[in-house]
């Protein structure tokens, strides 16, 4: 299924409690009280915020593609979508959503992946996978890289093929789009905000994303 939702905000920036620029390269983790919404945004289009999420008081239940995908019967996230742990507890919910789909199994770019889909030159390159492990590190020593699990790719366009292969494109994201997510729990978020280079996902060009959260 390929249903595109695009679903606007009624929230102002002025009233975020939270707002942060993250620069593309860099990370961010962060714990979102029950009822509080994150606000995700690509500033200046076609730039891939890769994210994963995790039951604050429990860490090892954290987001599952397949449960989440399997509940929802469709591989893209938009608006309505219910994020679920592992365990199958509800996460967070896209309650706005002005790109109209994210993807779920195009996973997070590392040194090894580089080196597979591209070239072994491209091992030295910066990558999600190193970003998040350094983000759980700093964080808490709850968290380990086995805490590492499928993710999201929000902004990110990965179509699914005819035969069941992936295909990286062109991004259908935009300047000032933005994702919004209700906390169903209390809720850690860790984000890894793609230096990718090596495909069109963000027109091979890594560009800063904000993040802004209010209260309930």
């Amino acid at each position: 299924m390929t249903v595109m939702t695009k679903v606007e905000s009624s929230r102002m920036e002025s009233e975020a409690i939270y707002n942060k620029t993250i620069p593309a390269g860099e990370g961010w983790m962060h714990e979102l009280k029950e009822g509080q919404v994150l606000r995700i945004v690509d500033l200046e289009g076609n730039q891939a915020a890769d994210t994963l999420f995790y039951h604050a008081d429990n860490p090892e239940d954290h987001y599952s593609a397949v449960a989440t995908i399997a509940a929802q019967g469709n591989v893209y996230l938009t608006a309505g979508s219910i994020l679920l742990a592992e365990s199958g507890k509800e996460l967070v919910k896209i309650v706005a959503d002005t790109c109209g789909r994210h993807d779920t199994v195009g996973g997070s770019c590392s040194a090894q992946s580089n080196t597979v889909r591209y070239s072994h030159e491209k091992l030295f390159m910066h990558n999600c996978r190193d970003t998040f492990m350094l983000q759980l590190a700093q964080y808490d020593c709850a968290y380990t890289k086995r805490d590492l699990a499928p993710n999201i790719n929000f902004f990110m366009n990965v179509p699914v093929t005819p035969d069941g292969g992936l295909e990286f494109a062109d991004g259908i994201s935009a300047p000032g789009c933005y994702v919004e997510l209700e906390s169903l729990c209390r809720t850690t978020v860790l984000i890894s905000n793609c230096p990718q280079l090596n495909n069109p996902c963000n027109a091979y060009n890594p560009t800063p994303i904000q993040v802004l959260i209010w209260d309930k």
